[in-house]
């Protein structure tokens, strides 16, 4: 293992990832079960990053998980030997069902110790957010490194995660490989999620320019990704997200926000996004970054251009040398707000 692992929200799963820089087979035991990196019965080799997928209610119950992982220097059509297996145990702690605290990273575009200054400031949490431009970009595998290493200082491998992609996060040549080294439902950063009686939906809003902007060099076509998200949106019903205590939606962009020009893309689609989201979810807040600024926002203020769902957090604060991010305590009828910062400071408490 290069980093601890790092477990990751999916649905009613969880994924748990796991970098390493030498070739090795993996596999997790929970209990007296075992939940392997496979594809289609092969056990994956050729990988920076491990993935085992297991049902949240088995490690919830089980309250630790085993990674198990053999090395295999030489992967041979026949007669390989691996070496001996090497077994790490871990705690798991799950998201208690009231009072949840959460810190949220964002923007931090491969800062490694600010952001870790920020949310020890916040001081403990029951789980950890990464809502998208956590790396610099996807240019190299070490910048994709930058998630790994903050959760395994924040987290231990012991805590929950959950991972909404940004912007930048589409820019390099490892950007069409971006599924291998983060969490995602079959290729999608799209998807609904659950940790303890909180339950919501994370988007992906794509990058921030029109599709044929000079900026991407023709590479992208988030447009069409957005109308399959919208097709998402569409099949969502509140039956899903009924009976939880706080209901969210994440997202990099907070994309009801109608920002200057080339940034006031997809008008129309945001507008529907916001009007399902507010049928469907019916969310308390909607967590965001990507304006490299902090601020609490409800519906109808100076900041509601498109129709906002519910209050707006804009949860990161970005300069050379400097972080601030967002901690969360989620009560029974309210969300309480930290923003707080690498040199030990809170900038803003709120409540919503």
């Amino acid at each position: 293992m290069q980093f601890k692992p790092a477990v990751f929200a999916v649905g009613e799963t969880y994924q748990i990832l796991v970098p390493v820089i030498t070739p090795s087979l993996m596999w997790v035991r929970v209990g007296d079960r075992c939940f392997y990196d496979h594809a289609a019965g092969v056990l994956r080799s050729k990988c920076r990053v491990h993935r085992m997928t297991v049902p949240m209610d088995i490690l919830d119950k089980a309250g630790e998980y085993t990674v198990c992982e053999r090395l295999i220097p030489h992967r041979k059509a026949y007669g390989s030997k691996p070496k001996p297996v090497v077994e790490t145990t871990f705690r798991f702690y799950p998201v208690p069902q009231t009072d949840a605290r959460a810190y949220m990273i964002a923007d931090s575009h491969s800062r490694v110790r600010e952001p870790i200054r920020a949310a020890r400031t916040f001081g403990d949490f029951d789980f950890l957010i990464f809502n998208g431009d956590v790396p610099e970009n996807s240019d190299s595998t070490d910048n994709l490194m930058t998630v790994f290493a903050i959760s395994d200082a924040l987290t231990g491998g012991e805590k929950p995660l959950l991972f909404a992609r940004g912007n930048h996060d589409f820019r390099g040549k490892f950007a069409e490989d971006y599924a291998q080294f983060t969490p995602n439902d079959s290729g999608k950063f799209y998807y609904p999620f659950r940790l303890g009686s909180i339950r919501g939906v994370i988007l992906d809003c794509g990058e921030d320019k029109p599709d044929d902007h000079e900026e991407y060099g023709g590479t992208i076509c988030c447009h069409e990704m957005r109308m399959e998200q919208t097709r998402f949106l569409e099949d969502l019903s509140f039956a899903q997200f009924d009976g939880a205590q706080t209901r969210l939606v994440i997202v990099h962009n907070p994309f009801t926000y109608l920002n200057r020009a080339p940034f006031n893309i997809e008008q129309d689609t945001f507008t529907h996004w916001s009007q399902l989201l507010g049928n469907t979810v019916r969310p308390h807040a909607m967590l965001t970054g990507h304006m490299h600024w902090s601020g609490v926002f409800p519906a109808g203020s100076d900041f509601d251009s498109l129709g906002q769902p519910c209050t707006v957090v804009v949860g990161s604060k970005v300069s050379r040398g400097y972080f601030a991010g967002s901690g969360f305590v989620f009560r029974k009828d309210a969300i309480d707000v930290s923003i707080t910062d690498c040199d030990g400071k809170t900038l803003l408490t709120q409540t919503i």
